[in-house]
């Protein structure tokens, strides 16, 4: 379909300019780094240009065998196109706002740009071996990241961090070979096909949830999350936030659901139990952080919550509205980190109490924020709303009760959000060293502008970013038919006993998709 093998290639711009950071001095490692997520975000647009949407389901496949039971394989469908367009949309960000790095600054660009060729390796693998591999390798440069160039606390932060998602990774892999050994195969797209055994297929499903639940972050498992972003530089918090949080729905959205269709039926009940506790729980403590990064990084657990029920309630709302979610997430979340970010290079403090006042002397900075703490929120009109109200709408045909949890989730966000705002920018001014800081510089223009411009698009006109994926969320949905749960709403009279019938007969009702 296409000569060039696009995948491969982004892949190896930013491994080739990674190697090049690692030998040259520090200014020229900032141009190299943000020359090679230029050059990749430039061929993340071919690639959206060149999806054929209702075209075969995987698309730009690459395949070199290179030992037993080992391939080079790569392939994108929509939903992975997605998301590898929110990665190299993102990087280029993070390289400018990696500025204020001092230290080591050819590593820590090489260690970005390693991130990057993993993030997208995770994306588009189509091995399972392979896919592991991606997955677990990304650990390696935000360690880095948060350990080297993170605050006071890094050391405690990065050793958390990777404790916590490594443990959950190996109960993973050993699910992996029973898997191969099973199915004889270690072709995912083969694998999402095959029908595992009923036992069976519960073991598996838990050993892959230990991983994904910790990268998501799920509630119990989320304490390393606040950590983290706390100590990790900015460009850190906002690759955390904006991509590698994603890696546990994509998960949940390739492995989990397809692969154990009844495992996940039968354990849906758990995941709304988390998810409702999660979102309520983490809202609460987001309401008296004092520390802004906190404050977000606790909203982040909130809302991954909610990504979490729409996937499981088996439907094509709920699914697609996760996505809208993840995506949505991504960049407001990220250029939240941002905001945050550009206040710390003046006054170097995260403490909302030394601020004040901001829309006083810094009236361009407190419209941008203004707009992320509203797409947070969910706004109609930004990013945020099309995605929780998917989301919602889906979990509403299984259980109003667990959507009622849910939506005190989005008005304890208000609160928090818009506490948050009216603490920074509105009031009096009273520190003097903020009411001097100056506002946007060009630099800072440059980074929030494009992201505010995806945030008004997709909260505008979401068919963009829903249409590649529409036929994949509907090939899932038809795979998870024949376990979809019965929701507790009652058929009114007239209504066909859509429900009953299918638990009697144990299959989709015909129509249903």
């Amino acid at each position: 379909m296409f000569g060039l093998p696009i995948l491969s290639l982004m892949l190896l711009v930013p491994l080739a300019g990674a190697v090049a950071c690692l030998l040259v001095e520090a200014k020229t490692a900032r141009t190299i780094a943000l020359a090679a997520t230029t050059v990749d975000f430039l061929l993340g647009i071919v690639l959206w240009n060149r999806y054929e949407i209702g075209g075969a389901q995987w698309q730009f496949t690459e395949n070199a065998p290179l030992f037993a039971g080992f391939a080079w394989k790569l392939g994108i469908d929509g939903i992975a196109l997605m998301l590898i367009e929110l990665s190299v949309f993102l990087m280029p960000i993070c390289i400018l706002a990696s500025h204020a790095i001092e230290k080591r600054v050819g590593e820590y660009m090489a260690a970005f740009l390693l991130m990057e060729v993993l993030m997208i390796g995770v994306f588009a693998a189509q091995d399972l071996f392979l896919f592991y591999i991606f997955f677990e390798a990304g650990l390696i440069p935000m360690y880095l990241i948060i350990g080297i160039w993170g605050g006071a606390e890094r050391i405690y932060a990065s050793y958390k961090f990777f404790l916590y998602t490594l443990l959950g990774s190996v109960l993973m892999l050993i699910a992996m070979l029973w898997m191969v050994n099973e199915a004889g195969t270690t072709d995912i797209p083969t694998l999402m096909a095959y029908d595992f055994p009923v036992a069976a297929q519960k073991w598996l499903w838990l050993a892959f949830f230990a991983s994904f639940a910790v990268k998501m972050p799920m509630w119990p498992v989320h304490t390393w999350l606040p950590d983290a972003h706390v100590q990790a530089p900015t460009a850190g918090s906002v690759i955390l936030a904006g991509v590698l949080l994603k890696m546990g729905g994509y998960g949940f959205i390739r492995f989990s659901l397809p692969m154990f269709p009844q495992a996940s039926a039968d354990y849906a009940v758990l995941i709304f139990a988390l998810s409702m506790v999660a979102v309520v729980y983490t809202s609460l403590v987001a309401l008296v952080q004092h520390d802004m990064k906190k404050l977000i990084a606790y909203s982040s657990v909130a809302h991954m919550a909610i990504v979490t029920v729409g996937l499981f309630a088996f439907n094509t709302q709920g699914l697609e509205g996760s996505m809208v979610v993840m995506l949505s997430h991504g960049l407001v979340s990220g250029a939240l980190f941002l905001c945050v970010g550009v206040i710390y290079d003046r006054l170097h403090t995260r403490e909302i109490d030394r601020y004040g006042g901001l829309s006083i002397n810094m009236p361009k900075y407190a419209l941008f924020f203004m707009l992320f703490t509203m797409a947070s929120v969910g706004l109609p009109g930004t990013s945020g709303f099309v995605g929780e109200f998917l989301s919602l709408a889906g979990i509403y045909q299984v259980s109003s009760w667990v959507t009622l949890v849910c939506t005190t989730g989005i008005i304890l966000g208000a609160g928090y959000m818009l506490y948050l705002y009216r603490r920074v920018a509105f009031g009096e001014q009273k520190n003097a060293d903020a009411a001097a800081m100056p506002d946007l510089n060009a630099r800072e223009w440059i980074m929030l502008a494009p992201i505010a411009a995806a945030v008004l698009w997709m909260g505008v006109y979401p068919e963009s970013f829903l249409a590649p994926m529409r036929a994949d969320i509907a090939a899932l949905d038809a795979r998870l038919a024949a376990a979809r749960p019965q929701g507790d709403a009652k058929p009114t009279a007239g209504q066909p006993m859509v429900a009953e019938e299918h638990a009697a007969h144990g299959a989709a009702p015909e129509g249903a998709h």
